[in-house]
Protein backbone atom coordinates (compact mmCIF):
# COMPACT_ATOMS: atom_id res chain seq x y z
CA UNK A 1 0.00 0.00 0.00
CA UNK A 2 1.34 3.41 -0.96
CA UNK A 3 1.76 6.19 1.66
CA UNK A 4 -1.13 8.05 0.01
CA UNK A 5 -3.41 5.02 0.25
CA UNK A 6 -2.43 4.48 3.88
CA UNK A 7 -3.28 8.12 4.68
CA UNK A 8 -6.66 7.72 3.00
CA UNK A 9 -7.29 4.52 4.98
CA UNK A 10 -6.41 6.29 8.24
CA UNK A 11 -8.74 9.19 7.49
CA UNK A 12 -11.56 6.83 6.56
CA UNK A 13 -11.06 4.93 9.81
CA UNK A 14 -11.24 8.24 11.67
CA UNK A 15 -14.54 9.19 10.00
CA UNK A 16 -16.02 5.76 10.69
CA UNK A 17 -15.00 6.13 14.33
CA UNK A 18 -16.62 9.58 14.52
CA UNK A 19 -19.87 8.21 13.06
CA UNK A 20 -19.76 5.29 15.49
CA UNK A 21 -19.20 7.46 18.58
CA UNK A 22 -21.85 10.00 17.53
CA UNK A 23 -24.44 7.26 17.03
CA UNK A 24 -23.61 5.75 20.41
CA UNK A 25 -23.72 8.99 22.43
CA UNK A 26 -26.88 10.27 20.72
CA UNK A 27 -28.71 6.99 21.35
CA UNK A 28 -28.04 7.44 25.08
CA UNK A 29 -29.33 11.01 25.11
CA UNK A 30 -32.63 10.48 23.27
CA UNK A 31 -33.65 7.09 24.70
CA UNK A 32 -36.55 8.41 26.86
CA UNK A 33 -38.82 9.08 23.89
CA UNK A 34 -40.75 6.02 22.67
CA UNK A 35 -42.58 5.72 19.39
CA UNK A 36 -44.87 3.25 17.71
CA UNK A 37 -44.47 2.00 14.16
CA UNK A 38 -48.10 2.51 13.15
CA UNK A 39 -48.33 0.27 10.04
CA UNK A 40 -48.19 -2.79 12.32
CA UNK A 41 -51.04 -2.88 14.86
CA UNK A 42 -50.11 -5.97 16.90
CA UNK A 43 -49.76 -6.35 20.67
CA UNK A 44 -47.45 -8.78 22.43
CA UNK A 45 -47.28 -9.15 26.24
CA UNK A 46 -49.52 -6.08 26.54
CA UNK A 47 -47.14 -3.87 24.53
CA UNK A 48 -47.58 -2.87 20.91
CA UNK A 49 -45.10 -4.51 18.59
CA UNK A 50 -42.41 -2.04 17.53
CA UNK A 51 -43.26 0.29 20.39
CA UNK A 52 -39.60 1.13 20.92
CA UNK A 53 -37.26 3.86 22.08
CA UNK A 54 -35.98 6.34 19.50
CA UNK A 55 -32.57 5.56 20.97
CA UNK A 56 -32.66 2.30 19.01
CA UNK A 57 -32.68 4.16 15.69
CA UNK A 58 -28.97 5.16 15.64
CA UNK A 59 -27.75 2.26 17.77
CA UNK A 60 -27.71 -0.46 15.04
CA UNK A 61 -25.35 1.79 13.07
CA UNK A 62 -22.67 1.07 15.68
CA UNK A 63 -22.81 -2.67 14.97
CA UNK A 64 -22.70 -2.10 11.20
CA UNK A 65 -19.59 0.06 11.62
CA UNK A 66 -17.79 -2.38 13.93
CA UNK A 67 -18.52 -5.20 11.48
CA UNK A 68 -17.14 -3.10 8.62
CA UNK A 69 -14.05 -2.14 10.62
CA UNK A 70 -13.59 -5.77 11.71
CA UNK A 71 -13.72 -6.90 8.09
CA UNK A 72 -11.41 -4.24 6.64
CA UNK A 73 -9.14 -3.10 9.49
CA UNK A 74 -9.15 -6.14 11.76
CA UNK A 75 -10.16 -7.12 15.27
CA UNK A 76 -7.77 -4.81 17.11
CA UNK A 77 -9.01 -1.68 15.33
CA UNK A 78 -12.62 -2.66 16.02
CA UNK A 79 -11.83 -3.08 19.72
CA UNK A 80 -10.10 0.33 19.72
CA UNK A 81 -13.31 1.93 18.46
CA UNK A 82 -15.29 0.23 21.22
CA UNK A 83 -12.92 1.60 23.88
CA UNK A 84 -13.13 5.08 22.33
CA UNK A 85 -16.91 4.82 22.53
CA UNK A 86 -16.72 4.08 26.25
CA UNK A 87 -14.50 7.12 26.80
CA UNK A 88 -16.93 9.32 24.83
CA UNK A 89 -19.88 7.99 26.87
CA UNK A 90 -18.13 8.71 30.17
CA UNK A 91 -17.17 12.19 29.01
CA UNK A 92 -20.74 12.95 27.89
CA UNK A 93 -21.96 11.70 31.27
CA UNK A 94 -19.69 14.17 33.09
CA UNK A 95 -20.90 17.03 30.90
CA UNK A 96 -24.54 16.17 31.66
CA UNK A 97 -23.82 16.03 35.40
CA UNK A 98 -22.18 19.47 35.37
CA UNK A 99 -24.92 20.97 33.19
CA UNK A 100 -27.62 19.55 35.47
CA UNK A 101 -26.03 21.11 38.57
CA UNK A 102 -25.56 24.54 36.98
CA UNK A 103 -28.63 26.71 37.86
CA UNK A 104 -30.69 28.09 34.98
CA UNK A 105 -31.14 31.86 34.66
CA UNK A 106 -34.57 33.46 34.99
CA UNK A 107 -34.69 34.11 31.22
CA UNK A 108 -33.47 30.68 30.15
CA UNK A 109 -35.87 28.97 27.74
CA UNK A 110 -34.96 25.62 29.31
CA UNK A 111 -35.58 25.62 33.07
CA UNK A 112 -33.91 23.33 35.60
CA UNK A 113 -36.92 21.01 35.91
CA UNK A 114 -37.28 20.66 32.14
CA UNK A 115 -33.58 19.93 31.70
CA UNK A 116 -33.69 17.38 34.51
CA UNK A 117 -36.76 15.71 32.99
CA UNK A 118 -35.07 15.31 29.62
CA UNK A 119 -31.51 14.54 30.72
CA UNK A 120 -31.84 13.55 34.38
CA UNK A 121 -32.18 9.86 33.61
CA UNK A 122 -29.38 10.04 31.07
CA UNK A 123 -26.88 9.40 33.86
CA UNK A 124 -28.47 6.03 34.58
CA UNK A 125 -29.00 5.39 30.88
CA UNK A 126 -25.37 6.05 30.01
CA UNK A 127 -24.20 3.88 32.90
CA UNK A 128 -26.51 1.04 31.87
CA UNK A 129 -25.64 1.50 28.22
CA UNK A 130 -21.90 1.40 28.86
CA UNK A 131 -22.20 -1.94 30.64
CA UNK A 132 -24.40 -3.51 28.00
CA UNK A 133 -22.57 -1.81 25.15
CA UNK A 134 -19.17 -3.12 26.23
CA UNK A 135 -20.54 -6.61 26.70
CA UNK A 136 -22.50 -6.69 23.44
CA UNK A 137 -19.86 -5.08 21.23
CA UNK A 138 -17.04 -7.31 22.39
CA UNK A 139 -19.31 -10.34 21.92
CA UNK A 140 -20.19 -9.08 18.43
CA UNK A 141 -16.52 -8.68 17.47
CA UNK A 142 -15.52 -12.06 18.92
CA UNK A 143 -18.31 -13.92 17.13
CA UNK A 144 -17.68 -12.01 13.90
CA UNK A 145 -14.03 -13.03 13.80
CA UNK A 146 -14.84 -16.59 14.83
CA UNK A 147 -17.06 -16.98 11.76
CA UNK A 148 -14.53 -15.12 9.61
CA UNK A 149 -11.82 -17.62 10.56
CA UNK A 150 -14.17 -20.59 10.32
CA UNK A 151 -15.37 -19.68 6.82
CA UNK A 152 -11.88 -18.55 5.72
CA UNK A 153 -13.14 -15.06 4.91
CA UNK A 154 -16.16 -16.27 2.92
CA UNK A 155 -19.92 -15.87 3.58
CA UNK A 156 -19.89 -12.28 4.80
CA UNK A 157 -23.67 -12.35 5.36
CA UNK A 158 -23.26 -15.23 7.83
CA UNK A 159 -20.83 -13.53 10.21
CA UNK A 160 -22.59 -10.16 9.90
CA UNK A 161 -26.01 -11.47 10.89
CA UNK A 162 -25.04 -14.19 13.37
CA UNK A 163 -22.74 -11.90 15.34
CA UNK A 164 -25.24 -9.03 15.38
CA UNK A 165 -28.31 -11.10 16.23
CA UNK A 166 -26.78 -12.71 19.29
CA UNK A 167 -25.03 -9.58 20.56
CA UNK A 168 -28.16 -7.45 20.07
CA UNK A 169 -30.24 -9.92 22.06
CA UNK A 170 -27.72 -9.74 24.92
CA UNK A 171 -27.67 -5.95 24.63
CA UNK A 172 -31.47 -5.56 24.72
CA UNK A 173 -31.96 -8.07 27.54
CA UNK A 174 -29.27 -6.49 29.74
CA UNK A 175 -30.19 -2.83 29.27
CA UNK A 176 -33.93 -3.44 29.79
CA UNK A 177 -33.14 -5.36 32.99
CA UNK A 178 -31.04 -2.46 34.29
CA UNK A 179 -33.53 0.26 33.29
CA UNK A 180 -36.41 -1.64 34.88
CA UNK A 181 -34.34 -2.24 38.03
CA UNK A 182 -33.64 1.50 38.29
CA UNK A 183 -37.34 2.29 37.87
CA UNK A 184 -36.99 4.14 34.56
CA UNK A 185 -39.19 1.57 32.77
CA UNK A 186 -42.03 -0.41 34.34
CA UNK A 187 -41.46 -4.15 34.66
CA UNK A 188 -44.87 -4.70 33.06
CA UNK A 189 -43.39 -3.43 29.79
CA UNK A 190 -40.29 -5.63 29.97
CA UNK A 191 -41.41 -8.62 27.89
CA UNK A 192 -43.04 -6.56 25.16
CA UNK A 193 -40.10 -4.19 24.83
CA UNK A 194 -37.66 -7.12 24.79
CA UNK A 195 -39.43 -8.82 21.90
CA UNK A 196 -39.97 -5.55 20.04
CA UNK A 197 -36.39 -4.42 20.53
CA UNK A 198 -34.80 -7.71 19.50
CA UNK A 199 -37.09 -8.12 16.48
CA UNK A 200 -36.38 -4.55 15.35
CA UNK A 201 -32.62 -5.06 15.64
CA UNK A 202 -32.74 -8.42 13.84
CA UNK A 203 -34.63 -6.83 10.94
CA UNK A 204 -32.22 -3.91 10.80
CA UNK A 205 -29.23 -6.31 10.83
CA UNK A 206 -30.74 -8.21 7.90
CA UNK A 207 -31.48 -5.00 6.01
CA UNK A 208 -28.01 -3.55 6.55
CA UNK A 209 -26.30 -6.65 5.10
CA UNK A 210 -26.34 -5.19 1.55
CA UNK A 211 -24.78 -2.00 2.95
CA UNK A 212 -22.00 -4.03 4.53
CA UNK A 213 -21.40 -5.86 1.26
CA UNK A 214 -21.27 -2.52 -0.57
CA UNK A 215 -18.88 -1.02 1.97
CA UNK A 216 -16.57 -4.04 1.89
CA UNK A 217 -16.63 -4.10 -1.92
CA UNK A 218 -15.72 -0.40 -2.15
CA UNK A 219 -12.91 -0.76 0.40
CA UNK A 220 -11.44 -3.82 -1.28
CA UNK A 221 -11.59 -2.22 -4.68
CA UNK A 222 -10.10 1.08 -3.50
CA UNK A 223 -7.22 -0.49 -1.56
CA UNK A 224 -6.71 -3.57 -3.77
CA UNK A 225 -7.45 -6.04 -0.98
CA UNK A 226 -7.88 -9.72 -1.65
CA UNK A 227 -11.30 -11.28 -1.14
CA UNK A 228 -9.90 -13.89 1.24
CA UNK A 229 -9.97 -11.69 4.34
CA UNK A 230 -6.96 -9.43 3.79
CA UNK A 231 -7.02 -6.47 6.18
CA UNK A 232 -5.55 -2.96 6.12
CA UNK A 233 -2.57 -2.44 8.39
CA UNK A 234 -2.53 1.19 9.55
CA UNK A 235 0.92 0.91 11.18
Amino acid sequence: MTPKDKLTAQRTYLFLGALFITSLVVSNLIFQKFFYWYPIDVEIFGTKLFEISVGLLPYPITFLITDLISEIYGKKRANDIVVAGVFASIFSLLIILVANVAPATSWSHVKDDMFNTVFGNSVIAVFASMITYLFAQFIDIQIYHFWKRYTKGKHLWLRNNFSTWFSQFIDTLTILTLLCSFGIIEWSNFNGLLVSGVLFKVLVAALDTPLLYLGVYLFRKRFNLKTTGEEIDLL
